[in-house]
């Protein structure tokens, strides 16, 4: 993995929080445990590996991995924004953003006495769409999940990351009762790799990602 040695790389991981009130959130169930394992194999080749991992249950514990912690989406965004001026070879944006926000959060705590109340949700901006604009020599991977993935879904729903992220390669993937599948795609639709198992995506991506870079 000679091509990968040294190389700059920022990986996200995880959910993000999306408040309701000053006590209550929205989330989703992302364990950030690929985004992890990804990270650790990297270090392990000698990679310097950033990651922004959100509030997963289990945060990684690695010495040659420096971890920067956010919890809400607006963290997730500020800090990434910082980050993305210090010029990475490799950005891989595993982490799972929130789709919807509230268009106006409570400020403090809604009753627990109330019958019924209504929440209002409006879409969220799609951060992996900058991404390239603001670090524009990056290799970019992005992820498309799906509650299950075959090889023409994956074609499909990729299309998008290619086209309006320029993402360099696309990880479509699903997991269902921890039973993991996943695809790499580059933006010719070339499949590239696959995996059952999070271990083995994640050294099918270093493996793809060195001969990306040769």
């Amino acid at each position: 993995m000679q091509n990968l040695k040294n190389k700059k790389v920022l990986i996200t991981c995880g959910p993000t929080w999306i408040p309701i009130d000053d006590t209550r959130i929205i989330s989703n169930k992302s364990s950030g445990q690929l985004g992890q394992i990804i990270a650790d194999d990297l270090a392990k080749i000698h990679c310097k590996v950033t990651l922004l991992e959100g509030p997963v249950l289990n945060g990684i514990q690695h010495k040659k991995l420096k971890v920067l912690k956010f919890h809400y989406y607006d963290d997730f965004l500020k800090t990434l924004k910082q980050q993305l001026k210090k010029r990475y070879d490799i950005i891989i944006h595993a982490a799972a953003i929130s789709d919807y926000r509230l268009r106006r959060p409570f400020t403090s705590k809604i009753s627990s006495k109330l019958k019924k109340f209504k929440l209002e949700l409006v879409p969220t901006k799609k951060i992996i769409n900058d991404i390239k604009h603001l670090s524009p020599k990056s290799l970019l991977v992005g992820f498309k999940l799906k509650s299950t993935m075959t090889k023409p879904l994956a074609i499909a729903k990729s299309k998008v990351l290619f086209e309006k992220a320029k993402c360099d390669l696309v990880i479509a993937n699903s997991v269902s009762n921890d039973h993991y599948k996943g695809y790499i795609l580059n933006n010719e639709n070339k499949f590239l790799a696959s995996a059952h198992s999070r271990k083995e995506m994640s050294r099918a991506l270093v493996k793809t990602l060195n001969k990306s870079l040769s």
